[in-house]
């Protein structure tokens, strides 16, 4: 195979958040003194990354960690609204009977991983990462190369976001695009990843059957 170790960003990727994610995203605004998202402004927004989309909303860098750890407590509390995108279980027994190694690298809390993932799939990874900062992801993927004894060339991360295409080029390793998730698929198509993915399925199906370059 040519991927030895496949790590999974979560939301948007493996999980369905967004719905979620965008029925509170306004509640923070006055606390947090950023611009009400008008829901007939997603789709454009979906064109930008992380940073672009906080000039827009007016976001300040400084109060993205209270922020974020307000949202991840309230999802904590309305677990049970955030499912796992059709197909996900299947794809990652499928990796996991291959004998890929599988690991989460995320924003979110480990905790909050867990649940939405239930037993029998956390039961496949070999390790998580998670409450990475809004652009620190690429720390975390290091230690995950480095305990699972794998090359970057022999890696790749798989995600829905921008950040997550950088993430993967500051530490060398592959990025996979997901037509899924938060990023519109054509500014995604846009970076050129190595692989991309129209469908959850098509995950298994390319990882298993790739062979090295």
């Amino acid at each position: 195979m040519k991927y030895k170790l496949v790590i999974f960003d979560f939301d948007g990727t493996l999980a369905d958040s967004f719905p979620w994610a965008a029925s509170v995203v306004n509640h923070y605004a006055e606390r947090y003194r950023f611009k009400r998202i008008d829901p007939a402004d997603h789709a454009e927004l979906r064109n930008y990354d992380a940073r672009r989309l906080m000039r827009h909303l007016g976001v300040r860098m400084w109060r993205v960690p209270g922020m974020a750890r307000d949202v991840r407590k309230r999802m904590a509390q309305e677990i049970d609204k955030i499912p796992l995108f059709p197909g996900t279980s299947e794809m990652l027994q499928a990796l996991a009977d291959a004998g890929v190694l599988l690991a989460v690298v995320s924003s979110n809390s480990e905790e909050n991983v867990r649940a939405v993932l239930g037993p029998e799939n956390v039961a496949r990874f070999a390790i998580f990462k998670c409450g990475a900062s809004v652009f620190g992801k690429a720390p975390k993927l290091k230690p995950v190369m480095k305990k699972c004894r794998v090359a970057p060339e022999e890696c790749l991360l798989i995600g829905d976001e921008i950040r997550d295409a950088h993430a993967a080029q500051k530490t060398g390793m592959a990025f996979g695009a997901v037509a899924w998730g938060y990023t519109n698929p054509e500014a995604l198509h846009a970076l050129r990843p190595q692989e991309f993915f129209d469908t959850v399925g098509d995950i298994a199906t390319k990882v298993v059957n790739a062979s090295p370059d």
